[in-house]
């Protein structure tokens, strides 16, 4: 007889679930609504948004594994360090719930 998963266990591999969390929290949301119309770089979103560095590259490091956010381009500073700068990949997102089942439609970022 197949074991049952738990709520925890199930919540782990729903990615409408993961994605739904990423949009609740506050730093997330902020990264990727302030990259929608042009791609920022770490230090660029940690300034900006008054998020620690360690923060903001966990939060991408989230989005990106959901791909939320993508990087767009890397780019040279003055002293010739690489820089990533990322971009939103959605511009919008709806989250629907009917029969206590989530739904959420992603509209691309053009």
């Amino acid at each position: 007889m197949p074991r049952r998963l738990t709520f925890s266990q199930l919540k782990k591999y729903d990615i409408a679930q993961k994605i739904i969390e990423s949009l609740a929290d506050a730093e997330s949301r902020a990264i990727l609504f302030s990259t929608i119309k042009k791609g920022k770089t770490v230090t660029d979103l940690s300034y900006t948004l008054k998020i620690p560095l360690s923060s903001v590259y966990k939060k991408l490091s989230e989005l990106e594994e959901l791909s939320l956010i993508q990087v767009e381009k890397w780019t040279l500073s003055d002293k010739g360090r690489k820089f990533k700068v990322y971009k939103s990949r959605i511009s919008k997102a709806d989250i629907t719930i009917k029969k206590s089942e989530p739904s959420i439609n992603l509209v691309a970022n053009k």
